[in-house]
This record gives C-alpha cells, structure tokens and sequence, in this order.
C-alpha cells in the first residue's frame, strides 16, 4: 500500500465519522423539534413530561428514562414520567436511594457515570444493575433560575450504544426545554384557576344580590299587607336562582324583622 492510498483511506474514514457524526446530530434536532411540537400541543404538564420522556427512550434505546420534580424539604422527589412504565404519574421516591440523583438535585449539575454496576456509591444495587445490563447512568438537573425542581434520569444498555457527550449535552437542552414547559404550563394552570375562582366570585355575589333583593321585597310586602303573609312575587329579581332552603330562611327572616319592627312599634 502506498503512502497515497493511505492518506486516501484515512481521509475516507475521517469523512465516514463526520458524516456519521451530522446524521447523529441531525437525529437530534428532529427530537428537539417533535418535542417542542408536542410541548406547544398541550399546556398539561404531565403530558408534556410524558411525551419528552418517551421521544428520549425512543431515540436512545433507553433501559429507563424517567422524569422527576422535586418536593418541598429536599428528601423526596415525585416520579411524575416514565418511558418504560407511562401509567406512573405521581410515584414519591426517597432521595437516599438514588445517591446520584440526589447529587443532581442537591448541586445543579449533570452527574454521569460511565460504568454503574461498578460504581461504589450504587453497590447497594449492584445486583439490580447487573441483572437488568446497565452500563451508564446519566442525571441531568431541570433548573429554574438556578434551582434545581427535577431531574431527567437515563440509563443505557450495557450492549446498546455508547451515550457520548454529544449526547448529554443534546440532553441538557432537553432539560432546559423542559423547565420552560413547565413555567408555561404552570402559567396557564394558575390563569385557568384564577378564571374560575373569578367566576365563582361573581356567582356568589349574584346570588348574594338575589338574596338580598329578596329578603328586602319580602320585608315590603310583608310589611305592606300588615304582617299578614307574603304577597306574589313570580321569582322577580331572580329568586328562582335561589335553592328552595334559602327561600324558606328568607321566609323566617322577614318574619323576625316583621316581629322586631311590630314590637318597636308598640314601644313607640
């Protein structure tokens, strides 16, 4: 083989790795795009949790790829997606167990490791890790203004494809996606819930002004016939509104006040 036809070979292995290399990217950005799509079709957070963890397990080949939101007080987080199990939803898991899980929440940071079933700190669950042929583990913090409130947690195949940098990093804008979903969802939960304490509100205080129109037409014509009954009132003022108790209670009332302004009257 001559010096010429070598250079050519590696020049060609050069190029197969760089277009191997721009077909894994591409890969990628086809992932980030469906997410954001199934992101913007729904405003229901666990959808979106849910779509973003299987479109990762899809496009890795994933042993487990889960989504976590952490709790108040630190020592718990919920299990709120699962690529390998979608019935999970609200599933509390203790931070002890998962000390690499717990080292992202605890320090922002992504925590990766390469070999798990060797790693000291998950020799607890080495046997698990074995059995299943996990080979690396892989943390990335969902941040929020430099908090961490969740964690995506992956874990590849010890005979699947090795999960690069190029591959964390896809992850982390993953994660940086998620957190944004996650405020735009939480937005429109808190608009959907003010709008309706709002109509609430206005329900109560229209019901609050039948009552009162009612008790005070009541009075009147309880009143105008000398205390001796009520008078026709065909559900003027939106009485039919009110449940037949509340008629029945404005009855009682109006024949208090009638007593009281009686007795007043023989005061005089």
């Amino acid at each position: 083989m001559t010096i010429s036809s070598a250079l050519t070979h590696a020049e060609a292995e050069r190029l197969a790795a760089r277009i191997a290399e721009l077909e894994h990217e591409r890969k990628h950005l086809l992932a980030v795009i469906e997410i954001l799509k199934e992101a913007s079709s729904s405003l229901h957070f666990i959808d979106i949790l849910q779509s973003i963890a299987r479109k990762l397990g899809e496009s890795f080949g994933l042993d487990r790829c889960s989504i976590f939101l952490g709790e108040k007080g630190g020592k718990s987080v919920r299990l709120v997606a699962s690529y390998e199990d979608p019935t999970i939803r609200n599933y509390v898991v203790d931070l002890d167990r998962y000390p690499e899980l717990k080292r992202a929440m605890q320090s922002g940071e992504t925590v990766f490791i390469a070999d798990a079933a060797n790693d000291p700190a998950l020799k607890h669950v080495k046997s698990e890790l074995v059995n299943r042929r996990v080979k690396s583990i892989t943390v990335v913090p969902i941040t929020w203004r430099s908090v961490a409130i969740g964690a995506i947690f992956l874990r590849t195949y010890r005979d699947g494809p090795t999960f690069s940098d190029t591959d964390v990093r896809f992850v982390q804008v993953v994660a940086s996606l998620t957190a944004q979903s996650l405020r735009n969802a939480h937005r429109y939960e808190r608009l959907a819930q003010r709008k309706e304490e709002t109509s609430d509100q206005m329900r109560r205080m229209e019901l609050e002004r039948v009552a009162l129109l009612a008790f005070v037409r009541r009075l009147l014509d309880a009143f105008g016939a000398g205390g001796g009954g009520g008078g026709q009132r065909d559900g003027a003022g939106g009485e039919t509104l009110l449940p037949k108790a509340s008629a029945e209670e404005l009855d009682r009332l109006v024949g208090v006040a009638m007593a009281v302004i009686q007795e007043e009257a023989k005061g005089r």
